[in-house]
């Protein structure tokens, strides 16, 4: 207890349009048979995240995710703290990729919000980018035009390249209706911590509906 296959079902119940998952290989936050339970319940979307090693390649051609998102952390990582330097690791990610589109997986990759990491995110053949948004929550509070102007301007290009956008990391109830409003072409935005958080006070089912009113047009 809890459990996380529940808490999936009870996310889609309550109207989450997705479900992610970061099975991590010390499987601190979810196992990887928490991965096999919980994928014949996902009646919307189901993006699996994490660093591109064999298994989870594996894991998750296996499983066939809508959508893997790649993340460049080390084992044993606290939690995902920086993007791609999608230059330095073209090779390697345009080799990743490519097994991943074989099998008709939709990839998106974790950048900082860098031109130059957007341009090669494009260039290895990724379908989207996810901004790591931590930044943008770190400086929201004092200055939230200052915070999301490099994100509105990694946005413009990703769109331009013909990116689609996810965002995700520290984004809450605070700071995410300022985030959307900027860049309303986001596709996807990915809450863990705080939506428990204020699961806490507000209920799971009050929760969610708060954050897709966030989103809403």
């Amino acid at each position: 207890m809890p459990s996380v296959l529940d808490a999936a079902i009870y996310c889609q119940k309550f109207g989450a349009e997705g479900i992610t998952v970061h099975p991590r290989p010390d499987e601190r936050h979810i196992t990887r048979q928490d991965v096999y339970d919980i994928k014949p319940h996902i009646t919307t979307e189901f993006n699996i995240e994490g660093y591109p090693s064999e298994d989870f390649i594996r894991l998750v051609t296996d499983i066939k995710a809508d959508q893997a998102t790649l993340v460049p952390d080390q084992p044993g990582q606290l939690t995902s703290d920086h993007g791609w330097n999608t230059v330095e690791h073209h090779d390697f990610l345009v080799d990743v990729i490519r097994r991943f589109k074989a099998v008709g997986i939709r990839t998106s990759i974790f950048v900082d919000p860098d031109l130059k990491a957007v341009e090669g995110a494009a260039k290895v053949g990724a379908d989207r980018i996810e901004l790591y948004t931590e930044p943008y929550a770190s400086m929201y509070l004092s200055d939230p035009d200052k915070a999301v102007a490099p994100f509105v301007e990694a946005a413009k290009l990703a769109k331009e390249l013909g990116l689609g956008i996810n965002a995700g990391h520290d984004l809450s109830l605070k700071n995410l209706k300022f985030l959307i409003d900027k860049i309303p072409y986001i596709d996807e935005v990915s809450i863990g911590h705080a939506l428990i958080a204020d699961a806490l006070y507000m209920g799971l089912r009050d929760t969610i509906h708060e954050y897709l009113e966030c989103i809403e047009p």
